[in-house]
């Protein structure tokens, strides 16, 4: 049975664990600045993937992706020590795409926006083809007739 709340909470709880890890130094190595931006665990509380994004150029990106991969077991050991479940899940970390995917978006608001002015500055220019008004207006008639 799967229990979708008890799997958020577990989440919530080993983002903590690996933030708060990482920050006490339990990879000796020099990581630069990491963050852990999101947990999803199966429902079967079996499995976590730790999402997490770098500051800095590729190369850094690089080689925290390197640096986390091959401490995952001691990260693992970690969130094992602080959790009070019978089974430790096994973890995956997955250098996540939010801000690539972020300025991505950004271009396409920003492209989208000098069309928008493009198309304001086309429109003050423009001129109708036909009357002003194309609607037919009810007839007002005639008192002289």
């Amino acid at each position: 049975m799967v229990d979708h709340g008890r799997a958020r909470k577990l989440a919530e709880r080993i983002k903590v664990i690996v933030a708060e890890a990482l920050e006490r130094g339990v990879i000796k190595e020099p990581l630069g600045f990491v963050t852990i931006t999101d947990v999803r665990v199966t429902g079967d509380l079996q499995h976590a993937s730790i999402f997490f994004t770098v500051y800095g150029n590729d190369d850094e990106r690089a080689e925290a992706a390197r640096i986390l991969t091959a401490n995952t077991g001691r990260i693992r050991g970690e969130v094992g020590r602080n959790l009070t479940i019978r089974l430790t899940p096994t973890i995956e970390l997955i250098l996540d795409a939010l801000p690539e995917s972020s300025k991505t978006i950004d271009d396409l608001l920003a492209k989208a926006a000098a069309a928008d002015a493009e198309v304001e500055r086309l429109a003050q220019a423009a001129a109708y083809a036909g009357d002003e008004d194309p609607y037919v207006k009810p007839r007002e008639a005639d008192p002289s007739a």
